[in-house]
């Protein structure tokens, strides 16, 4: 449940890129995922809306870039989510008293 919700989360990138692009963002995230399922690597082209391989066009991410980036988002939440408790925890305490 936890790695769906963030699977889904991450579909937010493609779905600004189609948006901003002014096309329809689920048709451009449906198109990505039939693209992924045959095992290609995909992009959203932002001139046409439709699927690309980045290799092809050019586009070179930092892969280890994107990756740290996506590990600290989950370390990140997760101390959020901690940092919450702590604060509620404390408020039940301080309600008891």
């Amino acid at each position: 449940l936890g790695m769906q919700a963030y699977a889904e989360a991450l579909l937010v990138i493609p779905k600004t890129l189609a948006e901003n692009g002014g096309f329809d963002a689920q048709e451009t995230v449906m198109k990505l995922q039939d693209e992924h399922a045959k095992g290609n690597q995909v992009g959203v082209d932002v001139r046409t809306g439709e699927p690309m391989d980045p290799l092809v066009a050019g586009v070179y991410d930092g892969y280890l870039v994107k990756k740290q980036m996506y590990s600290l988002s989950s370390v990140i939440a997760e101390q959020l989510l901690l940092v919450d408790e702590i604060l509620r925890a404390g408020r039940d305490v301080s309600g008891r008293k």
